[in-house]
């Protein structure tokens, strides 16, 4: 039930499209042309598309356009407050955590759609750049649904943001500014121990940067957490954020 009322408003609006398709092709362009990095004199080739590999670079390459989805859902939750869509369903006898649960099915079906890309990308290149079976190309599947909880988080943020400035313009500056500017700085003044607990960083933790044990090796261990100690968190922040976004709601002149 609560699908119905959200998809009539997300399928005629033409914004939406746009910012889905932009994901969808920014993503298949980046992967496809990843192909042709060449590293240490050599291409990489078809050696980048190789399962089941594959799914965790797609997922960590994939978690740099997540922004987009968020942008989206800011949108469509600052668009109820500027045409007054929030205040009249409340008038026509909607509660505010039916309000909430709209737009907790909306990201719903955001998340969704970014799974849906990454796995169409995903077996594209896998099946047509790369000789693979089904085995292999099944055994780093996890690696998508780390990916669909990344998303899921974001968007908790996304609406909490929209939820509290209600302006989209100003609204989406916030979160990018979070996202790239003020978490980032954070950081910086927190030892590692603490800083790898912030939103962000427990986020992009379900998407960890292939490699990393590589790495991990030259530089030292990370301190980062890996997506499984991760997930449970992630649930947490986004259970608050969906929280708050009801209390905000509940509380100021719709």
């Amino acid at each position: 039930m609560l699908f119905r009322p959200e998809l009539r408003k997300i399928l005629p609006y033409r914004t939406v499209w746009i910012i889905l398709l932009a994901y969808a092709v920014l993503l298949m362009l980046f992967v496809g042309a990843g192909g042709n990095v060449t590293l240490n004199g050599q291409q990489l080739g078809q050696s980048l598309y190789v399962f089941p590999a594959l799914w965790s670079k797609l997922a960590y390459v994939a978690s740099y356009f997540t922004m987009l989805l968020g942008v989206l859902l800011i949108i469509l939750i600052t668009d109820e407050f500027q045409f007054r869509t929030f205040r009249q369903q409340v008038i026509d006898g909607a509660s505010v955590g039916e309000l909430v649960q709209g737009k907790l099915a909306a990201s719903g079906v955001l998340a969704g759609f970014g799974m849906l890309v990454v796995l169409g990308v995903g077996f594209y290149f896998g099946l047509t750049r790369a000789a693979a079976t089904v085995d292999q190309a099944a055994a780093g599947l996890p690696a998508v649904l780390f990916y669909g909880a990344q998303v899921l988080g974001l968007l908790a943020l996304a609406a909490l943001v929209a939820v509290l400035v209600r302006r989209s313009g100003a609204a989406i500056l916030v979160f990018l500014l979070y996202l790239w500017v003020a978490e980032p700085l954070l950081r910086l003044s927190l030892p590692d121990e603490l800083d790898r607990y912030l939103p962000a960083k427990i986020f992009n933790s379900l998407t960890p940067m292939p490699g990393q044990e590589l790495l991990d090796t030259v530089a030292g261990p990370s301190l980062a957490l890996l997506p499984t100690q991760a997930l449970p968190l992630a649930l947490a922040y986004m259970a608050l954020f969906w929280a708050l976004s009801y209390l905000l709601l509940r509380s100021r002149d719709l």
